[in-house]
This record gives structure tokens, C-alpha cells and sequence, in this order.
């Protein structure tokens, strides 16, 4: 049993997750005290989910009621925010945004010293190798949906295959997925119907809107991947700034508050 003076809001996340971030964020501006629980860090957490039949973040409950965090709008019901209509880009400027998000992880993904890949990112195990793929991935992943291939939960836990671990590999993984997407904004996409519902695990979304939440996640880690390089002591080369991530829902923050080891 919570103690009374504990928040009636609770919030289930891990670190360098995204939309993690972006829900404490959100409830923070908005003034609502939240309890804090990090599924990496207590075994205990994810026990407390399961009464919901729930093993995934970013997850926030109050009571009997949840909402998954990757939807602001119905983590804002859950908390007792008022909520109105979001502004969204256009498809065509979302387009351009991840385009030249993607190229900048395969600009930045080149300036990583091969020997740095294995090296793990602050209290998650993720390893550098795995950011860069999973950038691209996120991408692959709305190339899917036209292939009549659900969003899971596990569609953004993919790691590379063995042996495509290397630069050369990650390279050629982010150059055929950004080509594959102007293929398909060139194709189908032209005749796509924005206002369809999109098949995502976290709630009824529209094609726009999973092409905004993919890239904003994919241009979250990008900034991520700057970071890393920062560590290591390498400026970005022609880094990502904020033209490219204005009218976004990004987080505020890159990490969860921790600094990279040199």
C-alpha cells in the first residue's frame, strides 16, 4: 500500500527512453508531483504494471486508470490536465524533417570511432551500435505499416543482426532506409489517406501522427547520438539544431540527467 503522502501519479520509465523523458517533462510543466519509478533500477516496478496486464514504458497510473506515455493527450486525462487540440506539421515538412535526421545520424554515426560502438550509454543497456541502429530502425518500422505490418512494443527493442554491427554495416542499414522512404513518399505516399488509423500499440493514432511520432523519436536519439559524440570529445559535424526540431513534441532534455563517461 502507498504511503498517503506519497503522489497519486506514478510514473513507470526507463532511462534514454524518449517518450519517457518527454511524459516527465510534461507533468513537470504541469505542475503534477508524480512518483517515480524506474523499471531498470527496481525489479519491483514492472510487478506493479502487471496488474494492468502491462510490461512496457513509459507507463503513467493514477488509481485503477493508466495511460501509455507515448500519447500526451491521454496521459493529460490520467492527470487531471486540460488538454486541447495539438498542432501538427504537415506531412510534407515531416518528411523533410526526418529526412535530414536521418542523414544527420549517418553523418554523425561516421565521425563514431569504430572502437567506441560496444561502449554502453549511462544506466541502460544500450550500447552505441544499438542507438545508431535503432534510429534507423524507428524509420523502418513506419515503412512496415505500408506492408500491412503492425507497431508492437517489441518493434523498438530490435537490435542488429550478428555481424552488422560494424560502421560499414550501420551505414548501409541507414542509407537503404532513408531511400526506401523517399521511394515511398514518392509512391504510395502521394496517395496516402493521413486521417487513416495507423496500427501502433499505444492507442488509436492517425498516419500523421505516427509519422510525427517517428520522427521526433528518431530525431530524439539523433540528439542522443550528438551527445555521444560530445563525450567523446568530437564536435558534431554540421550538428542538428533548432530548425530542424522546431514545432516537434521533443523532450527538453537529451538523458534522464546523467553525463557520459570519457
Amino acid at each position: 500500500m502507498e504511503a498517503e503522502n506519497e503522489p497519486a501519479v506514478s510514473v513507470y520509465w526507463q532511462p534514454g527512453c524518449t517518450s519517457c523523458l518527454r511524459t516527465k517533462e510534461f507533468l513537470t510543466r504541469h505542475g503534477v508531483a508524480f512518483r517515480s519509478r524506474n523499471v531498470l533500477a527496481d525489479e519491483s516496478a514492472f510487478a506493479e504494471l502487471a496488474r494492468f496486464g502491462l510490461r512496457q514504458v513509459p507507463i503513467v497510473t493514477r488509481g485503477d486508470d493508466w495511460a501509455n506515455g507515448q500519447v500526451l493527450a491521454d496521459v493529460a486525462r490520467v492527470a487531471g490536465i486540460p488538454w486541447g487540440r495539438a498542432a501538427i506539421l504537415p506531412p510534407e515538412e515531416l518528411r523533410r524533417r526526418l529526412d535530414a535526421i536521418l542523414d544527420g545520424a549517418l553523418r554523425f554515426l561516421g565521425q563514431l570511432p569504430e572502437e567506441a560502438l560496444e561502449r554502453q550509454l549511462p544506466n541502460r543497456p544500450r550500447a552505441y551500435a544499438d542507438l545508431v541502429f535503432h534510429i534507423f530502425d524507428i524509420a523502418e518500422a513506419y515503412l512496415e505499416q505500408d506492408r500491412g505490418i503492425p507497431l508492437t512494443f517489441d518493434s523498438y527493442n530490435r537490435v542488429p543482426a550478428p555481424g552488422a554491427r560494424d560502421k560499414a554495416a550501420l551505414a548501409a542499414l541507414g542509407r537503404d532506409v532513408r531511400a526506401r522512404l523517399d521511394a515511398w513518399f514518392e509512391g504510395p505516399g502521394r496517395q496516402a489517406d493521413w486521417n487513416a488509423r495507423a496500427e501502433v500499440y499505444y492507442g488509436e493514432q492517425t498516419l500523421q501522427q505516427f509519422l510525427e511520432r517517428t520522427t521526433w523519436h528518431a530525431g530524439q536519439h539523433t540528439r542522443q547520438l550528438m551527445w555521444v559524440l560530445e563525450g567523446l570529445g568530437i564536435a558534431p559535424d554540421r550538428p542538428l539544431g533548432p530548425e530542424t526540431f522546431a514545432g516537434l513534441p521533443m523532450p527538453e532534455k537529451v538523458w534522464d540527467g546523467e553525463a557520459l563517461a570519457s
